[in-house]
């Protein structure tokens, strides 16, 4: 696939970046992509190496390796390569319902494992998937198609996050007709809300919502399932409801001082910020700002770096990001070879552009908060921090992070962002449905499948795996959708 040498030809190209301080004036995506022309040339590098892992997506020493949709990479990378960008959408879109998501906001887990990175630059394989379905929309080419033939079969989606919607687009297309549920005011689940503006612009899922309901699917918001919504009449009127509502109970930091005024969660951060550009012009007051203030980010992984971003853009005073565990190696190790993800040190965009602001990295490692100091109006002012150590439990034998004594540091901090993962489902929801739950409180699947513990009731997605990345949500929500078609019609052509 692709030219033979053009992994020797061509060297890696990429969208070039506005410069951090240029861009944190804004909330818009800052990359300029390159045009068709010079992609194409970056799809020749594809070098047809005979075992793509891009492809694989399977899991090699607990981690991922290449593409959970198993994306049929080479052949839309050879495509590109010779500029037939309407043939490579097709291509993509029969592994990929969402590629316009994928290519901005996933971690490319493709490229993780791309041959041509052993020795070199891997393929750019992700921003080949974005100039795929850019031009599709430019050219009219990524268009409604409704189904021909309906089954007549309902079902009803709970949530509309990328699995959410993975399912509702499989199931319409294959015939059923699908009304999706969200309890927020606006389509796309943790994609909206979750994921902030300059990662992923809410007029891409707006985009892609209006062919979702061209295409037959109905959506109906401030729908709050095991609220607004009895669960109970959802299953009495479809045939079949999935449930799709993400790991969403936050995991707290708790210690002295957390009943302090100014610490949040880092969703309902980043969903204040978002509510507050969707209504244009917010007062301050209206939303959770950081501007002009000391900021403790606790969390070093990818919401965490959102947080991060977010506040910079805010005008924020200083930022400080808290890793529990120690900084990873800058080069894998011999015990992380190839193509095992890489288990390295990565500095995101939010990091680059505290960096250039305020001239060093926001991160350390291996701290936590301790206390959290409040004033007399029960106002946060400050924190006390604590190095940790790792430390060899006797009895099991695995590594806790404990508190070094007498490493306590107090540092100014006005706002506090939580961004330590998630812990599973929302009780309220599971409740409602009365569905099974495993030790994670994830909602049990049958035998290793999508269907739970009550009849016609399915699940998908962070609710069922716990908290994971974008694209395992949409390869969830396409293996749920053919179990949900399989239980209806008896058989599946999905």
């Amino acid at each position: 696939m692709g030219k033979p040498t053009g992994f020797l030809d061509y060297k890696r190209e990429e969208s070039e970046a506005l410069p951090p301080k240029e861009r944190i004036k804004d909330f818009h995506e800052f990359h300029k992509p390159l045009t068709y022309e010079k992609q194409s040339i970056q799809g020749a590098r594809c070098m047809d190496c005979g075992v793509p892992f891009c492809q694989y997506g399977c899991n090699i020493m607990g981690m991922t390796s290449g593409c959970p949709l198993n994306n049929l990479i080479p052949e839309w990378n050879d495509l590109v390569y010779h500029g037939n960008y309407e043939q490579a959408y097709f291509r993509l879109h029969k592994t990929s319902n969402f590629p316009e998501f994928t290519s901005r906001v996933c971690p490319a887990l493709c490229e993780k494992a791309c041959t041509n990175g052993v020795y070199s630059d891997p393929v750019s394989t992700k921003e080949n998937e974005r100039a795929i379905i850019e031009y599709a929309y430019e050219h009219g080419i990524a268009k409604a198609r409704p189904p021909k033939v309906r089954t007549g079969k309902k079902v009803a989606v709970i949530g509309s996050g990328p699995s959410g919607l993975a399912v509702a687009d499989q199931l319409n297309q294959r015939g059923h007709l699908v009304t999706v549920y969200e309890r927020h005011d606006k389509v796309g689940g943790l994609l909206r809300y979750g994921i902030p503006n300059m990662k992923l612009e809410k007029g891409i899922i707006d985009r892609k919502v209006k062919v979702m309901e061209d295409e037959g699917i109905t959506f109906v918001t401030n729908a709050d399932a095991g609220h607004s919504l009895k669960a109970a009449d959802l299953t009495k009127k479809y045939d079949a409801v999935v449930l799709c509502c993400g790991a969403s109970h936050p995991r707290d930091i708790n210690a002295p001082g957390r009943d302090a005024k100014g610490i949040y969660f880092a969703v309902d951060f980043l969903t204040s910020t978002t509510k507050a550009l969707n209504a244009n012009a917010v007062p301050e007051g209206d939303y959770i700002s950081a501007k002009g203030r000391d900021v403790i980010v606790i969390g070093g992984g990818d919401t965490g770096n959102d947080c991060v971003g977010t506040c910079m853009r805010h005008g924020a005073k200083s930022v400080t990001q808290l890793e529990m565990m120690p900084a990873p190696p800058v080069q894998r190790t011999a015990l992380n070879s190839w193509p095992e993800w890489p288990k390295v040190l990565k500095t995101d965009y939010g990091q680059e552009e505290a960096i250039a602001v305020f001239g060093h990295d926001p991160r350390i490692y291996q701290t936590t908060v301790k206390e959290y100091k409040k004033d007399k109006k029960g106002n946060l002012h400050s924190v006390v921090l604590v190095s940790l150590e790792a430390k060899k439990d006797p009895k099991t034998g695995r590594l806790n992070m404990t508190p070094i004594e007498g490493s306590e540091k107090e540092v100014p901090c006005q706002l506090v962002l939580i961004a330590a993962g998630f812990l599973g489902s929302e009780k309220y929801v599971t409740d409602a449905f009365k569905v099974e739950l495993d030790k994670r409180t994830n909602v049990a699947g049958k035998d290793g499948s999508h269907a739970t513990s009550v009849n016609k009731v399915f699940t998908a997605g962070d609710m069922h795996t716990g908290q994971s990345l974008v694209v395992k949500a949409i390869a969830e929500g396409r293996k749920c959708a053919r179990e949900v078609d399989e239980f209806l019609m008896g058989y599946s052509n999905l």
